[in-house]
């Protein structure tokens, strides 16, 4: 099994702890798919449809953080 060291493994903390608290105020109504890529791939949104379709979940937010400006890397989508 291969051991990765994070970087920058304050920055991961927050991101983390910013995703559950948006988790927290949205609800349990909201998927959350969190990647760091350089691009938004059709591949990435056909997991986020396949990720709504198996949990009986309506809407989901693709976020990805190797963007300039956050709202950038975010893709909503409504099944």
């Amino acid at each position: 099994m291969e051991v990765v060291m994070l970087v920058h493994p304050q920055l991961t903390e927050q991101i983390i702890g910013a995703a559950i608290e948006v988790h927290r105020h949205v609800g349990s109504g909201l998927l959350l798919k969190l990647k760091s890529i350089e691009a938004i791939e059709p591949i990435h949104e056909a997991q986020l449809l396949t990720y709504l379709r198996l949990s009986r979940l309506r809407v989901g937010l693709l976020i990805s953080f190797n963007t300039p400006l956050l709202k950038d890397g975010i893709v909503r989508r409504v099944r």
